[in-house]
C-alpha cells in the first residue's frame, strides 16, 4: 500500500494529534488519571479511558463511542458551534466532565447523555434527557447532572432519572440559559455558561440575551436554495450580548448575581469550589480595568476583592482567579513587566511570566499551586510549583510542557524539540512509575529546527532548510508566521514544525518568526501593538528576514513569499501590498481585512472603538467598506505582487466579506489577484481532502510565483 503524502497524512491525523492522551483529570487522591483518546493516530473516534496508578500505571477504556452509537455521528448547531470555537476535529466523546473524586463522568455523544463509572468494571448508560444534551456537568457529589437544552438548563439525578428544568429561567426568543455567548467562547477563554455549588444544592447560570446584537447572513453560494444562517455577530464598536449571572437554587428559588454590569460588561470566569465564596472575574468594555468579585450567595450582590488597572489592556491567564486551599485568592497580574502568580498579596512566580494556573499538587508535605511559565526563552513552556523559596521547576527537558496532579500524582505532558510526539509521565511523590500511552501516527521524520535571535529586537526566529539541501544552491524563502497576538509559532517542540518541514522539503528556506504583540515575554512586548496591528507586526517579520539571511547565506531574497491564516492571512496579504520591496508572493488565508469588521473583544483590544479611534483602524486595516487603504493603493512603477486570498465561505469567526471586500477593493484599483472560495468550510479546514488539496493548491501557486524567470 502506497504511503500517503504528508498533506494528506497531516490531514488524515488532525496534524498528528490523534491517539495523543488529552484533557486528563485526576482523582484527589491520586489512584486514577482520567483522559481522552483516540485509538490510533488515523481514528478521530475519541474514547474515554482511565489510567489506574499504584506503583505502576495499568489503562482500561471506560467508554467507546462505536460501542454506544456504531459509526454514525449526529451534532446539534450548539455543539457545532462549541467545536467550532474550540478548534475541534476529532469526533466521539471529545469532551467529558467528572464529580470531584473523578469516580463518574458524563458526556453527550449525539445529543445524548451517558454516564459512566470511573471505578470497577465498564459501566456506561444513557440517561433518558431531553435532547440534544449539551455542555452536561455532573454536581460535585456525583448524584445529578446539569446540561443545556432547548437554551435551559436542566437536572437530571443520576439515581432516579427524574429530570426538571430549573425554575426561574425567563424565555425569550433571544435568550439562552446556561452558555457561554460567542465572545466568551471565541476571545475569553469561557466555554460553558452553569457551574455548580460545591454541595450540589444550586448552579450559578450564565443568562445571554442577543437581542441588541446586529444580525449577520452567512450563506452558501453553492446551494443558492439554502437560506442563510442567520448569527448574531458583534464587530467592533456595536453592542455586545447582555450577560448576566443567577444563583438557581434545586428547590426553585432565584437569586440574581449583582455588580456594576454597566460598567464590567465582560464575565471573563467564574470559580466555584468549597474554599471560599464564588468569584467573578468581570472586565469593562475597553478591556483597561478588570475586578476579582466575591459573591454573596443570600444576597446576591458582589464585593470586590481586587481591581487590576492597565493603560493599554489588562489580559487574562487561564486558571485564575481562584482560591488556594488555604483559603487565600490567588490571582495573575502583570507587574514589574512580568505576568506574575499572586498568593494573597505574595508573589508565588518569582520573575517568570506566567501562562496558565492548572490547580494544586502535594509535595514536601504541603500543598502548592502548580502553573506554566516561560523564562528567558519564551519558546519554552515549564510546569512549576510553588515553594517557600521561590517556584521549583517540575519539567526537565528543554521543551514545552503542560501538567494535571491529584493528590501526590503528577502527569507531566512533554513535547520536546528533538522528539516527534508527546510524552504523558506519572509521578507519584516524585518517583516516577509510569507513563500514559500516546499512539500517534508517525509523520516519518524530524524537523531539522535551527533557532536565531533575529535582528535589534531578538526576535524568536526559526529557519529549516530541505533536509536534502546542499550548502551554496539559492533557495527561495517562504515565511510562514501566525504573527498576532495570543499565538506563537517558534516553540521548543517538533510536532510545532512538521508543516514547515514540508515546506521546506518543497525546495524553500522557511524563516517562522514571532514580533511584538506575540506572547511568552513580557508585558511591554505584548503592548508593542496597541493602536497598530500593522507597522510593529510587518517590521518584525522583515527583519527577522534579513537576520536569517545574513546567518543563512544560501537565502534568495530576490524570491520571497509568505502565507499565513487568519491573523497570519492579515499579515501575508499586508506584506505583498505594503512592502512589495521585500515580498514577491503571497497566500492569505481567512484573512482579517477590515478590522470593523471583526469582534469587538479582540478588536477593541489593541484598536479600541472605531468611531472614537478611526485613525487606528485606518492604519492597522487592508481596506473599508471595500475601499483599498490609501497606502496600499499602487502607484506607478510599483510592482505587483502574486496574491491568492483563501477563504471558507461557512467561515463565522472571521466571515468571507472580509475576503470580498478585499477583492472588490483591489479590482477598483487594478490589482491582479486571484481568489479560492471553499464552500461548506469555516475557520478550520478539517475535511481531509480540502486540507490536503489546499496545501498543494498553495504548493504550486507559490512555485509559479517565485520561478526564476527564463534565460536568455
Amino acid at each position: 500500500m502506497t504511503a500517503p503524502s504528508f498533506p494528506r497524512h497531516s490531514a488524515r491525523t488532525l496534524r498528528f494529534t490523534l491517539g495523543v492522551p488529552r484533557n486528563l483529570a485526576v482523582s484527589p487522591d491520586g489512584s486514577r488519571v482520567a483522559f481522552l483518546r483516540a485509538p490510533s493516530g488515523t481514528d478521530r473516534r475519541t474514547m474515554l479511558r482511565v489510567a489506574d496508578v499504584t506503583d505502576t500505571v495499568t489503562e482500561r477504556v471506560v467508554a467507546d463511542p462505536r460501542e454506544l452509537t456504531g459509526d454514525d455521528e449526529t451534532l446539534s448547531a450548539s455543539e457545532r458551534a462549541r467545536r467550532e470555537r474550540a478548534r475541534e476535529g476529532a469526533a466521539g466523546i471529545v469532551s467529558y466532565a467528572t464529580d470531584r473524586e473523578v469516580s463518574r463522568a458524563v458526556f453527550a455523544l449525539s445529543g445524548a447523555l451517558y454516564v459512566a463509572e470511573m471505578i470497577g468494571p465498564p459501566d456506561v448508560r444513557q440517561l433518558a434527557a431531553h435532547g440534544p444534551v449539551f455542555d452536561p456537568r455532573l454536581d460535585p457529589t456525583g448524584r445529578q447532572i446539569a446540561y443545556v437544552a432547548t437554551d435551559r438548563v436542566r437536572v437530571i439525578d443520576v439515581a432516579t432519572g427524574l429530570d426538571r428544568e430549573l425554575a426561574g429561567q425567563d424565555p425569550g426568543p433571544e435568550v439562552s440559559w446556561g452558555l457561554a455567548e460567542f465572545i466568551a467562547a471565541e476571545e475569553m477563554g469561557r466555554s460553558r455558561g452553569h457551574w455548580w455549588a460545591p454541595d450540589g444544592d444550586a448552579l450559578l447560570v450564565a443568562r445571554v440575551d442577543t437581542t441588541d446584537v446586529q444580525r449577520w447572513h452567512i450563506a452558501d453560494p453553492a446551494n443558492p436554495g439554502r437560506a442563510p444562517h442567520e448569527i448574531a455577530y458583534p464587530s467592533a464598536g456595536t453592542r455586545n450580548a447582555t450577560v448576566s449571572l443567577h444563583l438557581l437554587n434545586l428547590a426553585g428559588g432565584r437569586v440574581d448575581i449583582t455588580w456594576d454590569r454597566a460598567g464590567y460588561e465582560y464575565l471573563a470566569a467564574v470559580h466555584w469550589s468549597s474554599r471560599g465564596a464564588p468569584l467573578l472575574h468581570v472586565q469593562d468594555r475597553r478591556q483597561r480595568n478588570t475586578q476579582v468579585l466575591s459573591v454573596d450567595l443570600g444576597t446576591g450582590v458582589c464585593g470586590v476583592l481586587h481591581h487590576d488597572t492597565d493603560p493599554d489592556w489588562v489580559e487574562f491567564v487561564d486558571g485564575a482567579p481562584c482560591w488556594s486551599r488555604s483559603g487565600e485568592l490567588v490571582r495573575a497580574a502583570d507587574s514589574a513587566g512580568r505576568r506574575r502568580l499572586f498568593v494573597g498579596e505574595r508573589v508565588a512566580s518569582g520573575d517568570l511570566q506566567v501562562r496558565a494556573v492548572l490547580g494544586s499538587t502535594f509535595a514536601d508535605g504541603e500543598t502548592h499551586l502548580l502553573f506554566t511559565a516561560s523564562a528567558a526563552d519564551p519558546a519554552q513552556i515549564h510546569v512549576h510549583r510553588t515553594g517557600p523559596a521561590g517556584p521549583v521547576r517540575l519539567s526537565d527537558h528543554p521543551g514545552v510542557h503542560n501538567a494535571a496532579a491529584g493528590g501526590r500524582t503528577l502527569v507531566l505532558v512533554s513535547a520536546v524539540p528533538d522528539r516527534v510526539g508527546r510524552r504523558i509521565g506519572i509521578s507519584r511523590d516524585g518517583v516516577a512509575v509510569g507513563q500514559i500511552a500516546a499512539v500517534p501516527d508517525e509523520p516519518g521524520f524530524v524537523p531539522k529546527v535551527h533557532r536565531l535571535s533575529a535582528g535589534p529586537r531578538a526576535l524568536c526566529t526559526a529557519v529549516l532548510l530541505p533536509r536534502d539541501h546542499m550548502p551554496g544552491t539559492a533557495l527561495p524563502v517562504l515565511l510562514d508566521p501566525y504573527g498576532g497576538p495570543h499565538a506563537q509559532r517558534v516553540l521548543a517542540s517538533a510536532n510545532s514544525f512538521l508543516e514547515p518541514q514540508w515546506w521546506a522539503d518543497q525546495g524553500f528556506a522557511v524563516v517562522i518568526a514571532d514580533g511584538r504583540g506575540t506572547p511568552g515575554r513580557d508585558a511591554a512586548w505584548e503592548r508593542a501593538i496597541a493602536g497598530d496591528l500593522a507597522a510593529p507586526v510587518l517590521e518584525d517579520q522583515v527583519d527577522a528576514l534579513h537576520a536569517a539571511a545574513a546567518e543563512f547565506g544560501d537565502l534568495d531574497l530576490s524570491r520571497v513569499a509568505i502565507r499565513g491564516w487568519s491573523f497570519g492571512g492579515y499579515l501575508a496579504a499586508l506584506a505583498v501590498l505594503r512592502r512589495p520591496d521585500v515580498f514577491h508572493a503571497a497566500v492569505a488565508g481567512a484573512p482579517v481585512t477590515d478590522w470593523a469588521l471583526y469582534d469587538t473583544h479582540y478588536t477593541e483590544r489593541y484598536l479600541g472603538t472605531p468611531a472614537d479611534n478611526p485613525e487606528n483602524y485606518a492604519r492597522s486595516s487592508l481596506c473599508t467598506g471595500g475601499v483599498l487603504a490609501p497606502d496600499l493603493v499602487p502607484r506607478p512603477g510599483d510592482p505587483i505582487r502574486p496574491l491568492l486570498l483563501v477563504h471558507g465561505l461557512a467561515d463565522d469567526n472571521v466571515v468571507a466579506a472580509h475576503t470580498l471586500q478585499l477583492s472588490a477593493a483591489l479590482l477598483a484599483v487594478g490589482r491582479p489577484h486571484q481568489v479560492l472560495p471553499l464552500s461548506g468550510v469555516t475557520h478550520m479546514t478539517p475535511q481531509e481532502t480540502v486540507s490536503e488539496n489546499l496545501l498543494l493548491l498553495q504548493l504550486d501557486f507559490l512555485r509559479q510565483a517565485l520561478a526564476p524567470p527564463p534565460k536568455g
